[in-house]
């Protein structure tokens, strides 16, 4: 009965340690070959006549088969943005290539930043996960 026990939390153990490992870079949208992840927050769009907001938003993102380019499918009839590219900046946030103070877009593995102006249109984003 002991050794079974022991084999018993062993198991356990190994499993508690691969299952936290393999979790850590999961969330990390910075460090994945392939991220889909859903954020949760305020949202808005205007544009094409369009005025849309709500604070009950959400945002899934996926990252395409370039490894640098991003794409934002957004809640509420919001146009999605597509191939938006990034880089890296620091261990876990990736930075919109061309940003600015009045465009940008700031992911990590928590927290999302959408200021992001194109032809006349203006989507934002302020949510977590």
């Amino acid at each position: 009965m002991k050794k079974a026990i022991r084999i018993l939390g062993l198991f356990l153990l190994t499993f508690f340690v691969v299952t936290a490992v393999s979790c850590s870079d999961d969330d990390d949208p910075a460090n994945n070959d392939f991220f889909a992840g859903t954020y949760k927050g305020s949202v808005s769009y205007s544009g094409d006549g369009n005025n849309i907001s709500t604070n009950d938003g959400s945002v899934f993102v996926t990252k395409i088969a370039s490894g640098t380019k991003y794409n934002f499918a957004f809640s509420n009839s919001i146009p999605d943005l597509n191939g938006i590219e990034f880089n890296q900046q620091g261990d876990n946030t990736l930075v919109m290539v061309g940003s600015t103070a009045t465009s940008y877009i700031r992911i990590d593995n928590n927290e999302l930043k959408i200021y992001y102006n194109r032809d006349g249109k203006t989507w934002t984003a302020n949510a977590t996960r």
